[in-house]
């Protein structure tokens, strides 16, 4: 099937040829046509399968069959997102396949001034793309009007309930008319999931794409025991192994973050990071350096994981095995999005094994081991061109860190 057999308008299609689409992929050739119909929809698909085209493509064409009603004010369609990052990328992919429509999108979200986001508003438009905090920032201070959104998406809708957002869902719920249309996309599904969709959308279609193993087909991901000391070895034997390659890694926590980066520098290898201390500005130069292929290695915690659409990732490192199973799925499938092969490797230290457990249940399968003898092990250490001999700091640095995350396992455990 082609797009052009969903009968879109002729600048949508336009737009989409432009862009190299062929053909709709699953979770596209299922939603658009409910989504066009004005169901309700929930929508759970693996990452990298094009969940934004699958929402974006459908919207744009009511959108612009549907004109303006002159006595309706305010926004016609709200996309809440849970991160700054995936706001701007759906952004983008709204204006790229929208930009031959008279339709006019904007994007809202924290870290940083309001001012240009408010003339926005004040300007008007049809797509609000936004985070959570902001727009309840908006609605409160009247720049905002949602009384006649025709439509409600939500996006990562399970990210969303991770991160604190229920009630934020239901309070905006109180603003916008009864008669909507509601679609609501994830990539996985749990109760609490469940139990959010079905309080917000009326009988709706309900479509899930390979639901049996969350991890895409195309991605070849694998586990290596590597003792926690060891593994920036072994992460930079990867990167000079494979110069050309561009390589997303995923630490546990900020800290770890900066400590990896450091550890990168020793040995010469230029990389960035993104995570919740660094500014609006930061976060998108570094994306936008890794995007460019400028910078060849990104250093993330999970608020990069989820959702966001960089293309031509070749590896993804998880430093840190995830202490939430899903988080693994939402990493892994970073790498290998639509057709291109991927490839994911995890680093498991003595003290993730019952991580990797509880991942294991989760995708329902085993991950496959890549077995290391000792002497390979051994040339990878030596492998390493890094030339502090401040082992005694190094380790001291290293015991303290992993005290600090056993205090911090063990609090959590408590509070459960």
């Amino acid at each position: 099937m082609k797009f052009e057999e969903f009968g879109l308008d002729a600048k949508i299609i336009k737009s989409i040829e432009q862009m190299g689409y062929k053909r709709p992929t699953d979770i596209q050739f299922k939603a658009i046509p409910a989504i066009l119909k004005g169901e309700d929809v929930l929508a759970i698909a693996q990452t990298g399968t094009g969940k934004s085209a699958a929402f974006v493509v459908p919207v744009l064409q009511l959108l612009q069959k549907k004109r303006r009603n002159k006595e309706h004010t305010g926004v016609r369609c709200i996309v809440m997102v849970p991160t700054h990052e995936l706001a701007l990328q759906i952004t983008e992919v709204f204006k790229q396949i929208g930009k031959y429509t008279a339709l006019r999108f904007t994007a809202i979200y924290g870290g940083v001034d309001q001012t240009e986001q408010v003339n926005r508003l004040q300007e008007g438009t049809d797509v609000l793309i936004a985070t959570p905090g902001r727009l309840f920032d908006y609605l409160n201070q009247g720049h905002l009007k949602v009384y006649n959104a025709e439509m409600l998406i939500l996006d990562e809708a399970d990210h969303m309930l991770d991160l604190g957002f229920f009630k934020d869902i239901e309070d905006l719920i109180k603003y916008l008319p009864k008669n909507r249309q509601t679609l609501f996309f994830s990539a996985t599904i749990d109760k609490k999931i469940k139990k959010l969709a079905y309080s917000l959308v009326r009988k709706p279609i309900r479509i899930q794409i390979s639901p049996k193993n969350p991890v895409a087909k195309n991605i070849d991901h694998s586990v290596a025991n590597i003792n926690m000391d060891d593994k920036r070895f072994f992460l930079e034997r990867i990167v000079k192994e494979n110069p050309d390659k561009k390589i997303l890694v995923f630490a546990r926590t900020k800290v770890r973050c900066e400590r990896v980066l450091k550890a990168m520098e020793r040995v010469e290898i230029n990389s960035v990071t993104i995570h919740s201390d660094k500014t609006q500005d930061e976060r998108n130069k570094a994306m936008t350096a890794f995007k460019s292929g400028e910078v060849k290695l990104l250093i993330a915690t999970d608020v990069s994981a989820r959702g966001i659409d960089i293309p031509n990732v070749d590896y993804v490192v998880n430093y840190d095995i995830p202490e939430q199973p899903e988080n693994y799925v939402h990493r892994v499938g970073r790498t290998g999005r639509g057709k291109q092969k991927g490839y994911a490797v995890s680093f498991c230290s003595e003290e993730e094994i019952d991580l990797l457990t509880e991942i294991e249940k989760y995708v329902g399968q085993a991950v496959d081991v890549t077995e290391l003898d000792r002497n390979e092990y051994a040339d990878t250490i030596d492998f390493s061109s890094e030339t502090s001999n401040d082992w005694k700091s190094l380790m001291r640095d290293a015991e303290v860190e992993e005290e600090n995350y056993k205090a911090a396992k063990k609090k959590r455990r408590k509070k459960k």
